[in-house]
């Protein structure tokens, strides 16, 4: 076909939808098969770079072209871009449920690090909670991801139970991890009275990492569910009573050590006014905001973090993701 000028381009509206389609199938095989440019693919059928780019989408809307993404991690395309659509996410990563739920955070963590360690530009400053799930995201970030990187921890970690997690470290492997420094907040998550809470936080040295933690524009924090044995128990700064009493008033997990509610809300000013860290609405100006989190304890909580936009990032599992959409096709 002779080349034409853009003053005798094709009018698309002349052609029968049989010509159309041949244009299409001609411009899709240039472009997807044989490399080309839209510029090279326009001048060899007479067209415009605008037409061939109309060509191309029209292929793929009508199914003339079909794109599947298969990536070599086990992954759910699918459900990562309805989570995305729906929920406006900069980002989703959900893991197919293969394996218990030891595995599924194993398989969540890793894909958590390869997200951090591909992120460009390069934060050099990076935020993260504790617990047994950031644990696992330290474990899994490839060596020297981020090399020189400062990591600050988000939420008082400091047990006052002996445990075999070593909560305070979070931040550090984080940072040995990038061949980086880790700043620490040497606090309890929470503790016994507000006024000791302000005190502390007016302490040079917490409150540096406390500005430290608001200044991070990269965030990565677990999602803990409303269970006996959550590592805020485990480490002493709740006991099992009180997560019942925080269910009765209609918490659903907590996020940065803050307990909230399907709707993302604090439940308890009393508690929250004794618990030191980050403000989880702080999470909403963040440039990643990534939360992790998988199992079915942890539904309602990663529910309650995308409703009020707490998250901009998520990593969960098939199931998790599924009742997600679910919720938000039926109006819930």
């Amino acid at each position: 076909m002779p080349a034409r000028t853009e003053l005798e381009e094709i009018d698309f509206r002349t052609l029968s939808s049989e010509g159309r389609e041949a244009l299409m199938v001609q411009a899709a095989k240039g472009y997807y098969e044989l490399d080309r440019t839209m510029a090279d693919i326009a001048k060899s059928l007479g067209l415009t770079r605008f037409q061939v780019a109309r060509l191309l989408k029209d292929a793929r809307e009508q199914g003339v072209v079909r794109i599947e993404i298969v990536p070599r991690a086990q992954r759910r395309p699918d459900l990562e871009a309805a989570l995305q659509r729906t929920y406006g996410l900069r980002e989703a990563i959900v893991v197919p449920n293969l394996r218990d739920d030891d595995g599924l955070i194993d398989m969540a963590a890793q894909a958590a690090g390869q997200f951090l360690a591909g992120l460009v530009p390069r934060p050099a400053l990076v935020g993260v909670s504790w617990g047994r799930t950031m644990a696992s995201v330290a474990y899994w970030l490839p060596h020297r991801w981020n090399d020189g990187v400062e990591v600050v921890l988000l939420n008082g970690a400091m047990n006052i139970h002996a445990t075999e997690l070593r909560t305070n470290n979070i931040a550090e492997l984080f940072a040995s991890a990038g061949n980086g420094r880790a700043i620490l907040l040497p606090v309890p998550a929470m503790v016994g009275r507000a006024e000791t809470r302000i005190v502390l936080e007016q302490d040079p040295v917490i409150a540096d990492a406390l500005s430290l933690g608001q200044k991070a524009t990269v965030v990565c924090f677990g999602l803990g569910g409303m269970t006996p044995d959550s590592v805020l128990v485990r480490s002493g700064s709740l006991a099992e009573t009180d997560i019942v009493r925080l269910s009765k008033r209609g918490a659903v997990g907590d996020l940065l050590g803050r307990f909230v509610d399907s709707a993302g809300r604090i439940v308890d000013t009393s508690l929250d006014a004794r618990t030191i860290g980050l403000d989880p609405l702080a999470l909403r100006d963040k440039e990643i905001a990534m939360g992790v989190a998988v199992g079915h304890r942890k539904h309602q909580i990663v529910l309650a973090a995308l409703r009020a936009k707490l998250v901009n990032v998520l990593v969960t599992d098939e199931q998790t993701a599924r009742v997600a959409m679910e919720a938000a096709h039926a109006g819930k």
